[in-house]
């Protein structure tokens, strides 16, 4: 053997031997000459050596000391059990029902019992006992740590008997039958201990001890004879044995086990025939009889690999004519030879129905029915070889870096490609069909050059005050959801407020949100990207499970996923609210139903209530009268909305005074209403869509009465009745937006859009063609005079009509969700937020690994509190954590499909006046829970130990507090400066504006030039220093920028 055996056993069903070794490998060998048969690493190195093997018709069962593995004797891994609480398994046994089932233990507090044939865990049983090995009677005979012998009930696992075998500890052990051996240690002087020279034997049947086997070598093993029952085999560590008569102890038969080390471990087969020894030089000693041995009682065929037959040698050269070797001949028949009497003629399988065509079925009495949704003709297949992908998006303009290079003469013989987009655009507008979906609505796709995303032109799709996201991000498909969000008022104050607190939590979905809204607000019509947000929310382990991540979902439709999204971001966000403020039942006001639940059974009529909160409202249209057309009314988008929050629902349910399944009646009783109407179109036919085509069917406004518990809601004339009686307490709703899924045609992708209610303001936006901006009219601070919309698609944002806002197309666009909220805070847009900035974090050194601040020392609130224009210096360093994706096409050009995504990996921010001017108190390094591609240790200056809370020696934070401590400084008001920082602050997620950066790279910079000067040259000639000579220190950059 290559290494020392930790242990072995006979199979007791084949003619096998199996060892295992310290590095968890298990082997078998075949029959007397012991041949190699199978070799497989049942356990890693790290869970521990092999202490045990059990046998199985599956296979064999080996335990180790954190996994317990079941393979097949042919070596294929049947099940593998890993569990926090396996710590120290040393042994195992079967239980009363056999082999079905072991019970697994060790030195450790909690047993494991296992269902062999499903391969789980079927309970953990605490213990007080270390146990270090088990044998299998009528009782299990555990041994402990402390030399005593357990005997456990097989089926309750209770203490029957207790025997104190030995003072020190148990060596090894064996039982059989009625009768149990010992052999163990004993204390010496000096602390040392030394083998008993007694074999201590026990009668099982009336639990009283035997008297002891004399072995005056030392007994350090022994096993009783499978076939014999009063005979023992008792062995020393210099490989002497005694074969002893446990009737009459004091007549042995005495043999020498010819090695030259200690021994390490014997085991005898179940027939009786084999014993099997090992010793500390790797060695296997197989005795036995050559004539009589054998392994297993009554035996298995061993399986073999089948071995196939040399073929016939045949002399040749390059001379000899291929004719004379021949073709191969075959005397059986080849499987490839199917009966004719089974061949038959067969179609191709039908093709599957597309889900849009599903969605489409009008249900009939002998089927159902559609409209054929293609531009083909029935049964005509389309021509995928010739998809036309030009088109599928908005052509992209040209790099900036391309235009900064165009002559002026170039540019003034033709027009722009922005202003050819536009006219087609609002040419479009007027009159859009499916096969004329108005370019603005199409998807948008970033381009990247050489230079990254920051040469492409993002002005060149957004000509507003207000920010889009971008979509190069893991499912940013949310971005629209997240508009509609930040543009509804109270939901934008409470994410804001939130984020203003001391909630340091890193799964804070609402901090995140006021993170983000506070970065689109600064941003300024410039591009931003939910990085930070996106990133926590593909964390949440619940998001996943519901399919909401792009990476598990492919294929699934859009309208779905953001609708879930829409159920389970707003309850995520009362969950982190409540968690900091778990008294305040600010936010349920603000968006969630107050309903009771009445549940009654049809059967007993038995009636139980109970109060919940609904944050989202799934619309549910009324069934059609397929016999009787007429009688089909359209209703009423309020009407709709009624029945779908009061609606009365029977579902089959468990009934506990019935005692079994029956029907349950639910019925709503509403209690309040919130600020703020999230409602979900649940749009799933054909019919419902014709409703959201029907002109003027969303109503801007609606009127909701609850009375007696009843939900009631009015538009248009009813409304404007019931606001000039005043009889009734009615609360307007204003509509503040939408999602709405656009298929822009075949061969393109469906995608989201948010159209958002806004009005016109004359600010004037420097350097924008049209001298106008806008501002969203419910979520402004002021109210306006004429209302607006505005189209978010991605990073595209523009103003457009109000009838083309609320017109829908079947064929085209449809609405996925939309947001009411009251009409009393349409302008409720709060600020105090930047008064309660909540800054003590700025103040205390945050660490997950405790380390004392070598490098920085943090702010003085008495003295050195930040204040508005006050300077910090600043510089990042940044690890990869994915490769960019590029495109090779066919001439050989390359094109970026998706950049290199960095994450922050070390922040410094550094003192800007005063008498510790250039003193840190911000030198953060942050915890990275994804895979790191590339550390760029050259550039960033960061090791693999740096980030590793169990080796680093730096102030390590999660990425939650670095960022926020940024966000403060940036509410503050205090002027960043460093160099290159726009790129910085891109990649750490956050917006500063131009009014509150000074960036050594633009004041030493030429526009006419394209060049711009690295931070060392600069260094070199201005200050005569010399930094960044082997790695980059974020300090010394934030220092040298200083």
């Amino acid at each position: 053997m290559p290494t020392p055996v930790s242990t072995l056993a006979f199979d007791t069903q084949q003619e096998l031997l199996w060892t295992g070794n310290e590095y968890g490998r298990v082997t078998s060998f075949y029959g007397p000459k012991l041949q190699k048969y199978t070799s497989v690493r049942a356990h890693l190195q790290a869970e521990g050596p092999v202490k045990q093997f059990l046998f199985h018709d599956r296979g064999i069962i080996s335990v180790a000391a954190r996994s317990v593995h079941l393979t097949s004797r042919r070596g294929l891994t049947q099940w593998h059990i890993i569990h926090e609480n396996m710590k120290d398994l040393r042994c195992m046994s079967f239980t009363s029902k056999g082999t079905s089932e072991i019970l697994v233990a060790g030195c450790q507090d909690v047993m494991f019992k296992i269902d062999v044939e499903k391969g789980r865990i079927v309970e953990e049983i605490p213990t007080d006992e270390n146990y270090t090995m088990m044998r299998s009677s009528h009782y299990i005979c555990a041994a402990t740590n402390t030399g005593s012998v357990k005997m456990l009930d097989p089926r309750t696992f209770t203490i029957v008997k207790t025997w104190k075998a030995h003072t020190a500890g148990i060596n090894d052990m064996d039982a059989r039958n009625n009768f149990l051996v010992t052999c163990g240690w004993s204390p010496r002087h000096q602390g040392s201990y030394m083998l008993d020279p007694l074999a201590n034997v026990y009668d099982l049947k009336t639990m009283m001890p035997l008297p002891p086997i004399p072995f005056h070598a030392g007994a350090a093993f022994v096993r009783m004879h499978p076939r014999m029952s009063t005979t023992s085999i008792v062995a020393s560590q210099t490989g002497q044995l005694q074969v002893v008569d446990l009737m009459n102890p004091n007549t042995a038969n005495l043999r020498q086990a010819n090695i030259s080390s200690y021994m390490m471990g014997i085991e005898l087969a179940s027939s009786g025939e084999a014993l099997a020894m090992t010793d500390a030089e790797c060695t296997i000693h197989l005795w036995g009889s050559p004539t009589k041995l054998h392994f297993a009682e009554y035996s298995n065929a061993t399986e073999f690999v089948d071995t196939t037959a040399p073929p016939p040698a045949m002399d040749w050269s390059s001379d000899t004519p291929l004719s004379t070797i021949g073709m191969p001949y075959y005397r059986e028949q080849l499987f490839s030879v199917w009966p004719s009497h089974q061949v038959f003629e067969v179609g191709n399988p039908p093709p599957k129905i597309e889900p849009a065509i599903l969605a489409s079925l009008t249900p009939m009495e002998s089927g159902a029915y559609a409209p054929n949704l293609k531009k083909t003709r029935r049964n005509q297949i389309e021509n995928t070889r010739a998809v036309d992908t030009v088109g599928s998006s908005l052509m992209a303009p040209k790099f900036l870096s391309e235009k900064a290079r165009e002559s002026e003469s170039t540019q003034s013989k033709g027009r722009r490609i922005s202003d050819a987009v536009e006219a087609l655009a609002d040419a479009s507008i007027s009159g859009s069909t499916k096969a004329d979906v108005p370019v603005m609505y199409r998807n948008v796709e970033i381009k990247y050059s050489r230079y990254g995303v920051d040469d492409f032109d993002f002005e060149y799709y957004n000509k507003t005050s207000y920010s889009g996201l971008e979509t190069h991000i893991s499912n940013s498909y949310s971005n629209p959801l997240l508009q509609l969000l930040k543009f509804t008022p109270l939901i934008r104050n409470l994410a804001l407020h939130h984020a203003a607190t001391t909630c340091l939590s890193e799964a804070c979905l609402l901090c995140e949100m006021g993170f983000l809204f506070d970065m689109l607000d600064k941003a300024d019509g410039h591009n931003c990207q939910a990085t930070n947000f996106l990133k926590t929310f593909s964390n949440l382990p619940q998001a996943a499970a519901l399919g909401l991540l792009e990476e598990n979902s492919p294929g699934s439709s859009l309208t779905v996923m953001i609708q879930s999204m829409n159920r389970f971001l707003l309850d995520r966000i009362s969950f982190d609210f409540k968690q900091l403020s778990p008294n305040s039942a600010q936010l349920d006001k603000t968006i969630a139903i107050e309903a009771e639940s009445s549940i009654r059974c049809v059967g007993c009529t038995n009636e139980t209530t109970r109060e919940g909160s609904t944050y989202v409202n799934d619309l549910i249209y009324p069934a059609l009268h397929i016999k009787h057309p007429m009688r089909n009314s359209v209703p009423s988008f309020s009407q709709i909305l009624k029945a779908s929050v009061g609606r009365e629902t029977q579902t089959r349910g468990w009934c506990h005074i019935c005692r079994r399944y029956q029907q349950l009646a639910t019925r709503k009783t509403i209690l309040s209403i919130p600020f703020v109407l999230m409602i979900n179109a649940a749009i799933n036919s054909a019919d419902a869509k014709q409703l959201w085509a029907t002109p003027g069917w969303l109503p801007e406004e609606i009127g909701v009465i609850v009375d007696g518990g009843q939900f009631f809601c009015f538009e248009g004339e009813d409304l404007q009745l019931h606001l000039q009686r005043n009889m009734h307490d009615i609360t307007v709703y204003e509509l503040v937006g939408m999602v709405a899924d656009i298929n822009s045609g075949e061969n393109q992708k469906s995608h989201l859009v948010s159209l958002i209610n806004g009005t016109n303001y004359i600010a004037g936006r420097l350097g924008l063609a049209a001298n106008t901006n806008s501002t969203v009219a419910l979520s402004s601070p002021e109210p306006a005079d004429e209302t607006a919309w505005h189209l978010f698609n991605d990073f595209l944002v523009r103003k457009v009509q109000k009838q083309e806002a609320l017109k829908f197309a079947p064929s085209w666009k449809v609405p996925s969700i939309l947001a009411y909220q009251v009409q009393s805070a349409s302008h409720s847009v709060d600020e105090s937020w930047k008064e309660n900035l909540d800054t003590t974090l700025l103040y205390y050194d945050w660490s997950i690994n405790q380390q004392e601040p070598k490098h920085h020392r943090v702010l003085r609130p008495e003295t050195e509190a930040p204040i508005a224009g006050s300077h910090v210096a600043i510089d990042a360093e940044f690890v990869s954590l994915q490769e960019k994706e590029i495109d090779i096409k066919s001439d050989g050009t390359r094109e970026t499909i998706r950049p290199e995504r960095l994450g922050l990996a070390r922040v410094s921010v550094l003192r800007g006046s005063g008498e510790d001017e250039g003193l840190p108190f911000i030198n953060d390094f942050i915890t990275i829970s994804e895979p790191v591609v590339d550390l760029l240790t050259q550039y960033s200056g960061i090791h693999a130990e740096d980030l590793d809370p169990r080796f680093s020696t730096h102030n390590l934070v999660p990425l939650k507090v670095a960022y926020k401590k940024l966000w403060l400084l940036l509410n503050l008001g205090v002027i960043f400066i460093g160099h290159g920082l726009p790129k910085d602050f891109r990649t750490i997620n956050i917006h500063v504006p131009k009014s509150q950066v000074l960036d050594t790279v633009d004041l030493f910079h030429i526009k006419s030039r394209g060049r711009k000067l690295s931070l060392r040259f600069l260094a070199w000639y201005l200050l005569k220093e010399d930094i960044q000579l082997e790695e980059h220190d974020s300090i010394e950059d934030a220092r040298t920028a200083l």
